[in-house]
Order: C-alpha cells, then sequence, then structure tokens
C-alpha cells in the first residue's frame, strides 16, 4: 500500500515519516506535502492507496482536499490528524469519507494503528472488486474479445495501415493516426516453488486476472492479453500532454497497479516500459522495447516496473522463426551466460554434428553456427571481431579447426563473451544513472533530498530507482543521504561551523532534528565534535 503524508508542521511530518515502522507493515511512503495545493498535485501524480491529512494547512484546507478525493472517486483511505476537537469538522470529514478522525496530540501507535485500519479496509474492497466471479463475468462478453485479438495482432505487427484504420473501426476502437502512443508489457512473476494454491495450469486464469485489475486500476489504458506473450497495455497519449510527463505518470500509474496485483492475488507481477512515445505505425517496435525492458527482470528481480534502456549501438531487431534459435538470441539479449550456453548445448545436439562422419559434414555446421552468431551479433549492433577475439581467424577459415571438440569450445568461448559484453553495457548504462543520482545528493546537499523527487527528475519510477542504486553502491539511498549529510556536517564542524551553519549546510533547519540525527549517526553531540 503508498501512503501520503500532509502536514504542515516539519518537524511533526518528518517524524511521521522516519520514526513509525511502516515498511514493516507493507506501507510504502510515496511523498509529503505541506500545504494543500501541493498535496493536490501529488495526490493526481501519485494516485496513493491512503492519506495522512492535517485538517489545518495553508493554502486549501484538508477537508477541501479530503472532498476534491472524493469527487474524484478515488478509493484512496483518508484518516484525518486534527488539533480541533470540533463536532462540524468531525462531521464534514465523515461526509467526505474520511476513514478515521483522529485529534492531535496521537500518539504514534494511535496513528499507525488507524493507517493500518484503512489499509485493511481498502484491502477488502479490492479482493471484492476483483472477485472471480466478476473476472468471469467479463470473461463471457464478446466485444472485448474481439478487440482483444486486434491488439494482439497489431501490437506484433501483422496489420498494415489500411488494415490497422479499418479493424479497429469494425471493434469500436478509435485510433487516430495522428495521435500518440505508448505501450507496457506486464507479466505474473515466475510462481514460488513453495506457492501451493496455483499449479502450472492456473497460470491463464493468473494472467487474466492480472488483466481484469489492470482494467480496473488504469482505466485510461487498453489491455491487451495475449495467450503467447506478457499482458500489454496501450495508452493513447492526450494531445495536450509532453512525452516525458506521459512517461513519467506511465511509470507511476504501472508502480501502483503492481502493488495492487500484489495485494490482491498475493503474488507479484513485473512491468516493461517503451522508452517513449510514438505514432500508430510505431505501436509495434514500442511493444518490442517493453517486452525487453520486461526481460530484464532477471537482472533486477520481480515486484519492479522497468523501463526501457537502448543499449549503445543497437539495431532494429529482426525476427528468426526457430525456436531453439530464438531461445539463445534471447538468452544473449539479457546477458544471461548460462541460458546462452545451455540453448548452444541445445543447438549443437540437434544439429547432428556429433554423428558427423565427414570434413564437409562437419564444416558446413560450423559455417551454420558461424552464421547464425554473426546474425545475432549484428542485429543488436555488437562488434562480433572483438567478441569473437583471436578466436577470429577460425570464422574467416572454419578449415583451421582440427576436430569436432575444437569447434564446440569455440563456439562456447564466443557466446560466453557475447554474454559478458551485454552485462557490462547494461552495466554501462544503469552506471550512468547512478552517477547522476550521486551527483545531484553532493550538488544539492543544503536542501531535502527524497528518492521520489529525484526519481521524478530522471524520468524513472522510484522502485526501479531504488532497486538500481542499491544493486551498484550496496546500501539505500536514504542510508547514503544521511551518510553524506552527516560527514559533511562533521567535517564543518570539526572546520569550525557554528551547529546552525552545520546544519544549514546539509539541510537541517530544525536545529534539535539535526542534532537528534547527528547524535544517533556519530554517538556524540554536535556540540561535542567542534574544537
Amino acid at each position: 500500500m503508498n501512503l501520503l503524508i500532509v502536514e504542515d508542521e516539519i518537524r511533526l511530518c518528518n517524524s511521521l515519516v522516519n520514526n513509525l515502522p511502516w515498511e514493516q507493515h507493507g506501507i510504502e511512503i510515496v511523498g509529503m506535502a505541506h500545504n494543500g495545493l501541493d498535496a493536490l498535485e501529488l495526490i493526481e501524480r501519485k494516485k496513493p492507496d491512503l492519506l495522512l491529512l492535517d485538517v489545518q494547512i495553508p493554502g486549501v484546507d484538508g477537508l477541501a482536499v479530503a472532498r476534491k478525493v472524493r469527487e474524484q472517486g478515488m478509493m484512496t483511505k483518508t484518516i484525518i490528524l486534527s488539533g480541533h476537537d470540533n463536532f462540524t469538522y468531525a462531521q464534514k470529514a465523515l461526509e467526505f469519507g474520511v476513514s478515521k478522525y483522529l485529534l492531535k496530540p496521537a500518539g504514534d501507535e494511535e496513528i499507525l494503528q488507524a493507517v493500518l485500519d484503512a489499509a485493511g479496509q481498502l484491502r477488502r474492497e479490492l479482493e471484492q472488486k476483483h472477485s472471480q466471479d466478476a473476472l468471469q463475468e467479463k470473461w463471457k462478453h464478446n466485444l472485448p474479445h474481439l478487440q482483444n485479438n486486434f491488439f494482439v495482432n497489431w501490437l506484433n505487427g501483422k496489420f498494415v495501415e489500411w488494415e490497422v484504420t479499418r479493424r479497429s473501426q469494425d471493434v469500436q476502437l478509435e485510433l487516430e493516426r495522428e495521435a500518440r502512443y505508448a505501450v507496457v508489457a506486464i507479466d505474473i512473476d515466475p510462481v514460488p516453488e513453495e506457492e501451493t494454491r496455483f499449479q502450472q495450469q492456473d497460470m491463464p486464469l493468473l494472467q487474466f486476472a492480472l488483466g481484469g485489475i489492470a482494467k480496473e486500476v488504469l482505466p485510461d489504458f487498453w489491455v491487451c492479453s495475449d495467450p503467447g506473450g506478457p499482458t500489454a497495455l496501450i495508452y493513447k497519449v492526450p494531445s495536450d500532454k509532453e512525452a516525458d510527463a506521459v512517461m513519467l505518470q506511465i511509470n507511476t500509474d504501472v508502480a501502483r497497479l503492481l502493488s495492487t496485483v500484489k495485494e490482491c492475488l498475493k503474488l507479484t507481477a513485473s512491468g516493461g516500459i517503451c522508452r517513449t512515445t510514438g505514432s500508430r505505425d510505431e505501436v509495434p517496435e514500442l511493444y518490442r522495447q517493453a517486452v525487453r525492458a520486461l526481460q530484464n527482470r532477471i537482472v533486477y528481480g520481480g515486484n519492479i516496473a522497468i523501463p526501457f534502456r537502448e543499449e549503445p549501438g543497437n539495431r532494429p531487431m529482426l525476427p528468426t522463426d526457430p525456436n531453439m534459435e530464438k531461445s539463445l538470441e534471447i538468452a544473449l539479449q539479457t546477458g544471461d551466460e548460462n541460458k546462452a550456453t545451455e540453448a548452444l548445448e541445445a543447438l549443437w545436439s540437434f544439429s547432428g554434428i556429433t554423428d558427423a562422419v565427414s570434413v564437409d559434414d562437419v564444416q558446413e555446421n560450423v559455417l551454420y553456427f558461424s552464421a547464425l552468431l554473426i546474425r545475432i551479433m549484428q542485429q543488436q549492433g555488437w562488434p562480433f571481431k572483438e567478441l569473437a577475439g583471436d578466436d577470429f581467424v577460425h570464422f574467416l577459415s572454419p578449415q583451421s579447426l582440427g576436430h569436432k571438440e575444437q569447434v564446440h569450445a569455440l563456439l562456447l568461448r564466443v557466446v560466453r563473451r557475447a554474454a559478458g559484453y551485454v552485462q557490462k553495457q547494461r552495466m554501462s548504462v544503469s552506471h550512468q544513472i547512478v552517477k547522476q543520482l550521486l551527483g545531484i545528493v553532493e550538488e544539492e546537499m543544503d536542501q531535502d533530498i527524497s528518492l521520489h523527487q529525484v526519481a521524478d527528475r530522471l524520468f524513472v519510477n522510484s522502485s526501479y530507482l531504488s532497486r538500481l542504486f542499491k544493486q551498484e553502491t550496496g546500501k539505500s539511498f536514504s542510508a547514503y543521504v544521511i551518510e553524506r549529510k552527516m560527514e559533511r556536517a562533521k567535517t564543518a564542524l570539526l572546520d569550525g561551523a557554528k551547529i546552525s551553519e552545520a546544519a544549514a549546510m546539509v539541510g537541517y533547519h530544525d536545529g534539535s532534528y539535526f542534532t537528534r540525527v547527528f547524535r544517533k549517526y556519530w554517538g556524540v553531540t554536535p556540540g561535542e565534535v567542534r574544537p
């Protein structure tokens, strides 16, 4: 569940964010606001599941914010935190669908329990919305089935331009040629071995349930269930929206969808997001990007939304028909050395080269494998000569290979080099994002730095950025920020700075709060550090 905190008292707001064990109860803080206008903007963008809201806040008051949430028909559960023991306030709060009305000073346990109660209420409502009966009823509708078939063929590039226009009209879909589109690929993560509720034959039903939840949570998206692949989400971009803003919102929406899937099905799902928006003719390419991004969950783990990142030198990927060749191609694309060698071994056995009895038979197989590897690598823009290394001479002159075992060892070496190259390229792309993040922390040390704000600026979702940062640095982003701020503050104090000056240098405007954080980190007060 996602929680947004709105409180104008900065110390209290920081205390609510940092001093309550939200993560232990499956609650994620997606933002905090100190006035009503910022709260409304964050609610519109983050679509929180839960809202902890002060009544007396600058700009738009808390009750007006609660009323706006109610009028928009959102399922968000609101908990009021008020300093006014006034029946009129409480009565209006009930009219606006507020789940709980707490009076200040409310204790941490009372606040935590109120939020957990609201989360439980929302969870029960979501489970009711996505009950088995509702899913079975939707399955019977004929038009959605025809529309789904259209989407499958469109995404996979099986229509020429005039067919897209005509067939979309036949199934009552408005797909303007001048409009822009974005595509997301979502899929249930592999079911853990210890999971006893579902078997392999249940996967079609789970995928169908995933599509049903997506339709409820993201009503502005078209949902396409592809029996041969992941579930696709297609978004037609409003004409007044910029591409960067749209992709940022999509990242947020997909992360929210994955959270709802986990709550409803008690299983996780992942999503791959295309790089940017595109024309109607570019939708098949956008879908390819989304699927490629989804494949990267093998690197980052499940329950995550992953934006597509073009690797340097990539060229458009051409389809190949044989299943075993395709398995090798996909394994190399994802940099999975184990699966790539398994696919190569399968092809090796299938080719019959081990049973070849003549030089011509062996060399023909060498040419086949050489052509296959060269084609795969050229399609991806990888430097084949560099990856072949000292073995490149054997590809120029196959007859230089003395026996079948030498051919086998050569192919394994090249496949492993290619997989390692992809891993290195991916790490290079990831390193650039983390490098930008580290630069922001150093340059804006005197400000309040949050992962959600930085993720918005880098146009990625916060879950992806958090996991990428931890993978690169070995520590969480919040822990790293505190570490750098406390080191900077200590250095400033040792150089003779006043406590208030050191606090301001690292973004703390409340001296007592700075002192508590400093003492918790270093074990001494700022005053004890000063020379």
